[in-house]
């Protein structure tokens, strides 16, 4: 299983991850197919198809943000579902909590739990029975009857709006698969029931605050999406090479091209060469089309200032200013998005595999300022996104690339298809920031900060082809 989706944490955790091992020796075959089946609405079939027991479903959930250490409810509501209440202890629940805390927190689908709980009834003479009606329908591959299902799920034969077929098959069989059905589909009305009742009530007020919702985004509707810039800085004369960059450079790529941007990646570029590179760009007529601006640099740094790849200091309000609405016209009214992978100050860990994007490394632990520098403009509709907190370092992993870009990246990846803002995202990015650690101890971390003079959310069109999921 990846490392990067079973331990997003490190080390601290461990213990929750021996948890998450005991429950997986102690479950069989059929139990880790049934909790795939009831998984089915979270995790697409492609990625279930691999799954071949619990601990890697956990992985996948965990990769999904529906799973971590802290909120563990759904393995809880998995075991309490097919009945293995005696592994609940090994996440400090019980049967009972379970109940109590099942209609608030439960994320398992009324409709999932249904067709689950049918499989639960139908006898192996019952499955022989059902091939048999099925017999041109279906191939001879599925074993189970839960498999069976999934195959009609996939044929579109079956789903939560179309129970026709099941309810047919199931008539022949059983009253008590016909009654479980139907009081499915009576419990599924009453709640439709109780929802419509107020909604005349408020249906103007929802025809209101669709339009106030829309009014308070920022445009996002023209082919050109806008241009991504990144300057990824990684080779320098005296300054150690900043190893892992180019995973992230690549990431960057892959996800802003996702998102509809043009991407243009600069790779060691001299203080001189970079200064050339945003006047061409600030003057750039696709700007007049495009609905955004995205910059991203990968460098060395220093309070208020990153390092161009001769080594040469550049101030981040310069950077920025490039682009102010009497420089960059093009752009006046549009979100213009910065983010900075370098550090902010000079202390930095030692490690074999860690490494601080700073000038120079000592060995001393500094306390972060307790207000900020603000390096952004003054005027409107900038988002300034920094890996750390002014004077301190900022973690890059010299294979997997720094901690914050590649929290960035995947908070992007998974959030923008729930229509979540930027803003949203970058707090997530911080939480999952902020809970990494360079040793046991927890005691260097890193803190990222946001800062912005946006008048509006920044919310992404979800991309059509969501294959980058």
């Amino acid at each position: 299983m990846p490392r990067s989706c079973i331990n997003m944490e490190g080390d601290n955790n461990l213990e929750f991850h021996q948890k998450l091992l005991f429950i997986n020796e102690n479950l069989g075959h059929d139990d880790v197919e049934a909790l795939k089946f009831l998984c089915s609405d979270l995790i697409s079939f492609k990625n279930l198809e691999s799954i071949d027991s619990a601990y890697q479903l956990f992985g996948k959930l965990m990769c999904e943000d529906l799973l971590n250490k802290e909120n563990c409810f759904l393995i809880a509501e998995l075991l309490f579902l097919i009945k293995q209440q005696c592994l609940l202890h090994q996440i400090g629940y019980t049967k009972e909590k379970v109940q109590k805390e099942l209609s608030t927190k439960g994320i398992i689908s009324p409709y999932r739990i249904m067709l689950y709980n049918l499989g639960e009834e139908i006898t192996t003479e019952n499955f022989d029975h059902i091939k048999f009606l099925l017999n041109k329908d279906i191939p001879k591959t599925p074993k189970t009857f839960l498999s069976l299902l999934r195959y009609l799920e996939k044929q579109e034969l079956l789903s939560e709006n179309n129970l026709e077929l099941l309810e047919t098959v199931c008539k022949s069989l059983s009253k008590s698969l016909v009654k479980r059905i139907n009081q499915y589909k009576t419990e599924k009305e009453e709640k439709k029931l109780s929802v419509a009742s107020g909604l005349d009530e408020c249906l103007w007020k929802t025809s209101l605050q669709e339009n106030k919702e829309e009014a308070t985004r920022y445009e996002m509707t023209s082919k050109h999406r806008g241009l991504c810039m990144i300057f990824n800085n990684f080779m320098f004369k005296t300054m150690n090479s900043r190893k892992g960059s180019c995973k992230d450079a690549g990431e960057l790529r892959s996800v802003f091209k996702w998102l509809g941007f043009t991407v243009i990646i600069h790779e060691n570029k001299t203080k001189e060469e970079m200064e050339n590179i945003l006047r061409l760009c600030r003057n750039d007529p696709k700007h007049q089309e495009s609905d955004c601006f995205v910059c991203c640099i990968l460098t060395h740094g220093d309070s208020g200032c990153v390092y161009s790849s001769d080594e040469k200091s550049i101030a981040i309000k310069e950077l920025l200013n490039y682009f102010t609405a009497k420089q960059c016209p093009g752009l006046i009214n549009k979100p213009k998005l910065f983010f900075f992978q370098a550090c902010q100050g000079r202390d930095a860990q030692e490690g074999v595999l860690l490494e601080a994007d700073a000038k120079s490394i000592n060995n001393s632990l500094s306390v972060p300022k307790n207000i900020p520098q603000m390096y952004i403009p003054t005027e409107a509709d900038f988002l300034l996104g920094m890996a750390t907190v002014d004077g301190c370092f900022a973690v890059r992993h010299v294979e997997k690339g720094s901690w914050y870009i590649q929290a960035l990246c995947h908070h992007l990846k998974h959030l923008v298809p729930r229509e979540d803002d930027i803003l949203t995202i970058l707090t997530m990015v911080n939480n999952d920031v902020s809970k990494q650690a360079v040793d046991e101890r927890g005691k260097m971390k890193q803190m990222p900060q946001p800062a912005f003079t946006l008048r509006k959310k920044v919310i992404f069109p979800v991309p059509s082809d969501v294959s980058l999921l």
